[in-house]
């Protein structure tokens, strides 16, 4: 086996750090516009980034040109830690939080899109420091590492080890055969979505800074607002709302959809199976949370906004929201009825498309599971029969089948130990569950103690680091984290 090329990791520990830097000054330069006390603070942040990137490019500049595997998944671990931990430099230095592992938790919920918050007043903060706050699930939305990908021919590097480390779910249609090519539109994308969607609810109401960190939140589906009440501040106003859930449904699509979409290639994405599958689940559990809530009037009379429309608005916001994991809220589903509780608790399991921004397990692999499933009584049947899984016309070998089970299994693995931690620190039954299914599938709101209405600032340290790894294992969908506590990974032989 090859030796660990140890310089071209810390190299691109550099590049990711001088990437964080700069966007640290983006913010710097929102502060200074507003006027908001925190300009030199943050400006500072960035310089401290920026030096410590430079320092760690210089230190691994004579670093050779080939990424294999080992190197991919501990640049995407350490990359996103890094990324984290450095992202806390701008809260620390400007007092908007005090302590680092409150810090560090609301740093890696940004980057790893979760949209969980310890902060309980969040309109006292500084207009840089909510900035960034959004920026971090921006960047961290399409993937640092992505982004990364981009810009690695300069440095005449080969980036697919890279890529399927951030993205190791069941592999989509590329949209070109270099995979830098392919990072590069994504991002082009993202951003086109982004900068319409922050037009538009300009348009329909919001102030331009509350849009521009809206359509951030909303396309990374992350989940952070600028308001206490999320975007319940908006209830009064349905096209907000409905803005904000068709561009949640989008981020929630596989991207490589979005480029088929703009290249007219409107067959592929009808034709597609996991697609058609995710507008069912929408459908299907928008229709099944409805006839619970309209069967119970002193439910549908609660509503802070009364009428037929804003219930519905509110029921397909949070299925859509919770579905694609952006965790927005314009309502307490938790306070609906008992029945519907559970039903959103399943759904933080469900995750959007693969190729998207959403975490959770992802349509395809439900979709896989349950066509393993049903051919398992098409082989009771036909023992000696040769049947195998089809998706999108498409053989779908064992190993992909195999990846999947045993991605669902360590999935409901680190669910259940999960939960068994926040239960060891105290928290009961509801509330365990709710955090550890929320923080690993990336959801934002959970139940119990950490509801939709309220914030996780009751998470004592401990469970501050804990749910911050359980955020991190989630993001990077598991295997890219775990490998690296196996002993073989670090064997030379």
């Amino acid at each position: 086996m090859h030796s660990f090329n140890y310089k071209i990791v810390v190299f691109l520990m550099g590049v990711l750090l001088l990437f964080n830097g700069g966007l640290m000054l983006i913010s710097a330069l929102i502060s200074f516009v507003y006027q908001d006390g925190v300009t030199f603070e943050i400006t500072l942040a960035s310089f401290v980034v920026l030096s410590l990137g430079a320092l760690l490019m210089l230190f691994g500049r004579h670093y050779e040109k080939q990424i294999h595997k080992r190197e991919g998944y501990l640049i995407v671990s350490l990359g996103w830690i890094l990324m984290a931990l450095s992202g806390t430099t701008p809260y620390l230095l400007s007092g908007a939080i005090g302590d680092f592992s409150s810090s560090f938790f609301e740093t890696m919920s940004g980057y790893t899109t979760t949209g969980a918050t310890l902060i309980e007043d969040i309109e006292v903060l500084p207009e840089g420091i909510l900035f960034w706050r959004s920026t971090t699930h921006w960047i961290g939305g399409m993937g640092i590492i992505v982004l990364a990908i981009a810009i690695l021919p300069f440095l005449g590097i080969g980036g697919i080890q890279l890529f399927s480390a951030e993205a190791p779910g069941p592999a989509g249609d590329k949209l070109h055969p270099r995979i830098t090519d392919t990072a590069k539109r994504l991002w082009l994308i993202y951003l086109a979505y982004t900068l319409i969607e922050t037009f538009l609810l300009y348009v329909a109401g919001m102030s331009f800074f509350d849009a521009i960190n809206h359509a951030m939140s909303t396309l990374s589906t992350g989940g952070f607002s600028t308001k206490n009440n999320s975007i319940a501040f908006w209830n009064d106003n349905p096209l907000i709302q409905y803005i904000i859930v068709f561009f949640m449904f989008l981020a929630g699509t596989n991207f490589v959809l979005s480029y088929f979409a703009f290249t007219r290639k409107f067959q592929k994405i009808f034709k597609d199976e996991e697609f058609r599958l995710y507008i069912r689940f929408i459908l299907f559990f928008s229709i099944l949370v409805s006839i619970a809530i309209f069967s119970s009037p002193f439910i549908v009379s609660s509503f802070s906004v009364e009428g037929i429309e804003s219930t519905f608005r509110a029921i397909i916001f949070q299925v859509v929201s919770v579905i694609t994991t952006t965790g927005f809220v314009t309502a307490d589903f938790s306070q609906w009825t008992p029945f519907v509780t559970v039903v959103f608790f399943g759904l933080m399991f469900l995750g959007g498309s693969s190729g998207s921004t959403s975490g959770g397990v992802k349509v395809v692999r439900h979709l896989l599971m349950i066509k393993s499933g049903l051919l398992e009584f098409k082989r009771a049947l036909h023992p000696n029969a040769i049947i195998q899984a089809r998706y999108n016309k498409r053989t779908v070998s064992d190993s992909i089948s195999y990846n999947i089970l045993g991605f669902f299994i360590l999935y409901m693995l680190s669910f259940i130990i999960g939960a068994l931690g926040f239960s060891f620190m105290g928290f009961d039954f509801e509330s365990a569950i709710g955090v550890a299914a929320s923080t690993l599938g990336n959801v934002g709101p959970a139940l119990g103690e950490f509801g939709p209405s309220s914030t996780y600032a009751s998470l004592p340290v401990w469970g501050q680091w804990w749910a911050s790894f359980l955020m991190l294992l989630g993001r990077l969908e598991l295997f890219t984290i775990l490998i690296l506590f196996t002993p073989f990974f670090w064997k030379r032989n």
